[in-house]
């Protein structure tokens, strides 16, 4: 499943061509994602400008002109790209031979922009969601409204976390990973963020809080490596494990720079460290970490 870092670039790669355009036309190919389309969802989109492209958690969030939200998730398998005017032959043309995440006949929903250029939300395996939602709803709407702060805001610090953490038990990869507590943050970029900050997945997320309920040095640096970590795999793109691509179709590189992710039984990184990458597996996913250096 995508996460926060490849969502954000998507939201990237389609914000010069998606906001301040006109929807001319929608069409749903299907009735059903996940979950149904909104009633009436190709009628409700045509004609209406898209004020502006946002994104909450893993969440895009398509502002139009008369006061409602297009929600859009890529659920695990789910990918934008845009076609040009120029291209639009790409569309219809069933014999010409696209790469997985281009075959036409998972292209569900496609948006025809007045500009003349089209974006198509392809999902092979169909567990990406679309919903309406009204601008002055969407903080409350089930969706978002328990939803705790973004990794790359001024929101998370080492405060917020400490009142978080304070008393807990909860194994630290496990707190990290409760979108109540931060929003958007996955496994791989937890795994990655906890080896950076020399920290034990496993150990109790309250012992980074002092007596007094301050942040401890090491609940501090474990604050800055986590926006460190996800603002390099937002300017590196993303990471494609499997199915995720930008919005261009190309392939984000992150994966390139994982220090523990996936490395099982590969020698530690870290200078001095003569620890080998250890997978255990926490809340049914494989944490992979190194048993020397992180305590």
């Amino acid at each position: 499943m995508p996460e926060l870092p490849e969502v954000e670039t998507v939201r990237r790669g389609l914000q010069p061509v998606l906001e301040g355009a006109r929807i001319e036309r929608a069409e749903i190919r299907r009735k059903n994602l996940r979950f149904d389309f909104p009633d009436q969802m190709a009628e409700r989109l045509a004609g209406h400008q898209v004020v502006s492209l946002g994104r909450r958690a893993k969440y895009l969030l398509a502002d139009l002109d008369d006061g409602w939200v297009l929600v859009m998730h890529l659920g695990m398998s789910g990918s934008f790209r845009v076609v040009l005017k120029d291209e639009q032959h790409l569309i219809a043309d069933e014999a010409f031979h696209l790469a997985r995440g281009k075959r036409p006949e998972h292209d569900h929903v496609v948006l025809h922009l007045n500009s003349g250029a089209s974006i198509l939300y392809n999902d092979p395996r169909r567990f990406g969601f679309f919903d309406l939602i009204a601008r002055k709803d969407i903080n409350e709407h089930p969706y978002f409204a328990k939803l705790g702060a973004e990794p790359v805001g001024n929101a998370l610090s080492p405060e917020y976390l400490a009142a978080k953490f304070a008393g807990k038990k909860t194994p630290l990869k496990s707190a990290l990973l409760d979108q109540h507590i931060i929003a958007g943050l996955g496994n791989i970029y937890v795994c990655e963020a906890l080896h950076r900050s020399g920290l034990d997945p496993k150990r109790a997320s309250g012992t980074l809080v002092t007596k007094r309920g301050l942040p401890s040095a090491k609940l501090t640096l474990l604050t800055e490596q986590i926006r460190a970590t996800i603002a390099e795999a937002i300017e590196a793109g993303g990471s494609t494990l499997r199915d995720h691509t930008r919005a261009d179709g190309s392939l984000g590189y992150f994966q390139h720079r994982f220090k523990v992710y996936d490395r099982e039984g590969d020698p530690c990184p870290k200078e001095s460290c003569s620890g080998i990458i250890a997978r255990i597996t926490q809340g049914g996913r494989s944490t992979f970490y190194c048993p020397t250096c992180q305590k």
